[in-house]
């Protein structure tokens, strides 16, 4: 199995590229990243103890801002991994059969897999988290509304993360440069979120669920993301240091 959030048994062959990692000089690319962003790279981060005396089973996010980097690295490795199950799926053509919804979702599953390889990149290898396993026993991928409501959440789930975490950044260079590149990522994550939003209620792209009467959208944090990610994460994740 991948390394990344393993396939599940019935992916096409469609779905391999999303699980190849991409060169770091390829993500910066596609992201418009500049010099700055390579010093991401190339900064230290802060000491993190990744291991030490948890339990079985449980991957320990650690502290400081790899532990943020961690954090943002698992939810990119559960989207990543169920969109790929999505676009894969036998049953993905009758599911979804307008074609412009099917183009949509495919994108979708590059953007995500996209920032799961630059996370996986940008962290120091003796820090980042393994490759996590989903548990998306819940969902139906043959459904359309099975589908649609789980990428809601996720999205949603995704952008509330984001703007939740951006305070735990450290108040240094590199963590000027990791919030650079995470806004140029939430962004990304609101359209997918808006898309998948209008599909299911047409106009709910910005429901007062999701953006308050002052045109804010919602920050979460860790503790209320990783409790509504919990029941696809197979592993235990614990996030109790994010930003400490």
């Amino acid at each position: 199995m991948s390394n990344n959030l393993k396939k599940g048994g019935d992916e096409a062959e469609f779905a391999k590229p999303l699980y190849v990692p991409i060169k770091r000089r390829s993500f910066f690319m596609y992201a418009g990243a500049t010099a700055g962003a390579t010093a991401l790279l190339l900064s230290g981060c802060d000491d993190d103890d990744n291991g030490g005396s948890m339990p079985a089973g449980t991957v320990n996010l650690g502290s400081g801002d790899v532990g943020v980097l961690n954090y943002a690295y698992a939810l990119e490795q559960l989207e990543a991994a169920f969109y790929a199950q999505v676009v894969s799926n036998a049953a993905f053509n009758t599911a979804f059969t307008n074609a412009d919804e099917r183009t949509a979702l495919m994108a979708i599953a590059k953007h995500e897999a996209i920032h799961r390889d630059f996370f996986k990149a940008a962290i120091p290898a003796a820090s980042v988290i393994p490759g996590l396993t989903p548990n998306f026993s819940t969902i139906n991928f043959a459904d359309r509304a099975s589908v649609l409501t789980t990428a809601r959440t996720f999205e949603d789930l995704g952008v509330g993360a984001y703007n939740g975490a951006g305070r735990l950044i450290g108040d240094t260079p590199a963590g000027k440069n990791y919030l650079l590149l995470a806004g140029k990522i939430v962004s990304v994550e609101a359209r997918h979120a808006a898309y998948v939003r209008d599909l299911i209620t047409p106009g709910s792209f910005a429901g007062s669920d999701v953006v308050n009467a002052q045109g804010l959208d919602q920050g979460l944090t860790p503790a209320i993301v990783l409790a509504a990610a919990q029941p696809f994460i197979r592993e235990t994740i614990n996030g109790s240091n994010i930003g400490s």
